[in-house]
């Protein structure tokens, strides 16, 4: 049964006032053009005119409609051999992993093959770029041809069909979804401000004073031998493929550690221990450590447990550190683990020419500098831990954000919703 004010079509219901149209009743799909051969000085690497790749059109944020900017230009002579576009084209990529994402041009520009424009269109270019990239998923697993690359060639393109609102609906659409992607990226460069605030704050109070600021009245320093204030042990062992995914114990994931600055409590997995079965349980307060990496830069990454579990273990690729000093912040080192002083110190115990291991003794052999006050290392956690909670919240804001326009989209679309 239709609703009352609506109709059945091929793509499905949508209002009566609605038409179905092809992208080719619309516009005419062109595909731009490469100069050949690739990469001749001259036609690349120009000062003449920018070149438009698909990389250009994919590696911006999704809530960023316009292309502004290309990596490189063309020569005079180069663009005699591609395709002008103008500013507000609306284009597509039409290969590829991204093959189905829509934009619309900020500048003018040449394009290349990997690259579709609609010309001469006779619709809002915004609206179409919403419904374009509603469909990016259905375009790449239905419509494209080729098994090893993917292709949207211009016919195929110009056969898709979309539904075709009034002119005012589909300005108003456009309108309230560019109002959400506004939102969306003021989020996005937001949270990017505020990490590379935190980045700088890190630099800054993870890094030993020199003896002028000492001097001055920073906060004196002092070494301390890994070993002289902790012991290590090792994650689960002996254990079997068999033995994960049940049982009456917990265990915490590598990805738990290397992700998180502090453990995770809502992400562990379970394993099965035997009565009697003797493992290295994992307490509040235990440094934890990845003890191999692919590379060196990635070895030795710390996290924090700042709670207790009842019946925790760690997995097999990680290592804890208990302290057994009570004037050393555990919060506190696992940021300065992370800081570009401790991945400095970290980096010159990586052992290994394919896969790189921290050896544990090596590890207690370590000496660091930390702040002699057990109250200063706090001071400092609690600043970065405040950073952390702040951009963990604007996360969440932009996690909800992207949904409640996933959901305009769903709605205003298909006219479900309707705003004329």
């Amino acid at each position: 049964m239709v609703k009352q004010g609506y109709k059945k079509t091929e793509i499905g219901v949508i209002p009566e006032d609605w038409e179905v149209k092809k992208i080719n009743d619309i516009s005419k799909p062109v595909r731009g053009g490469s100069p050949r051969p690739a990469g001749s000085p001259l036609f690349f690497n120009g000062n003449y005119i920018p070149w438009l790749t698909v990389a250009s059109l994919t590696n911006i944020s999704n809530s960023k409609i316009y292309v502004d900017n290309t990596e490189s230009m063309l020569t005079e002579l180069g663009s005699n051999y591609s395709r002008r576009l103008e500013k507000d084209t609306l284009i597509i990529s039409n290969s590829g992993a991204t093959l189905g994402v829509a934009k619309l041009l900020g500048i003018e520009c040449c394009a290349n093959d990997g690259i579709a424009a609609l010309l001469d269109l006779k619709a809002d270019n915004k609206f179409l770029v919403y419904y374009i990239n509603s469909l990016t998923e259905y375009l790449r697993n239905n419509v494209a041809t080729g098994n090893g690359q993917p292709n949207l060639n211009t016919d195929l393109i110009g056969n898709l069909s979309i539904p075709l609102p009034p002119l005012a609906e589909q300005e108003a659409i456009a309108t309230a979804l560019s109002d959400a992607d506004a939102w969306i990226e003021h989020l996005e460069q937001l949270i990017a401000k505020k990490r590379l605030f935190k980045q700088g704050a890190m630099q800054e109070l993870l890094t030993p004073p020199t003896e002028e600021l000492v001097l001055s009245g920073v906060e004196a320093w002092e070494v301390k031998k890994l070993g002289e204030v902790g012991k290590t042990y090792g994650g689960l062992s002996g254990k079997t493929k068999v033995d994960f995914g049940k049982g009456n114990a917990h265990y915490i994931p590598f990805m738990n550690v290397m992700k998180n600055v502090v453990i995770d409590n809502s992400f562990f997995e379970k394993v099965n221990l035997k009565q009697g079965e003797i493992q290295n349980k994992v307490l509040k307060n235990d440094l934890l450590f990845n003890g191999s990496s692919e590379t060196p830069e990635e070895l030795g990454i710390s996290s924090v447990i700042l709670e207790d579990i009842n019946n925790l273990y760690l997995n097999s690729f990680c290592f804890g550190f208990r302290l057994f000093d009570n004037n050393v912040n555990p919060l506190f080192l696992s940021y300065l683990f992370r800081s570009p002083y401790g991945r400095k110190i970290i980096f010159y115990l990586a052992q290994g020419a394919t896969r790189y291991n921290l050896s544990k003794a090596n590890f207690l052999e370590l000496e660091i500098s930390i702040p002699k006050s057990l109250s200063e290392q706090e001071r400092i956690a609690t600043i970065l831990s405040d950073m952390g909670a702040e951009l963990e919240a604007l996360a969440t804001q932009l996690g909800k954000a992207r949904q409640i326009k996933q959901g305009m989209m769903q709605e205003l679309l298909t006219g479900r919703v309707r705003l004329v």
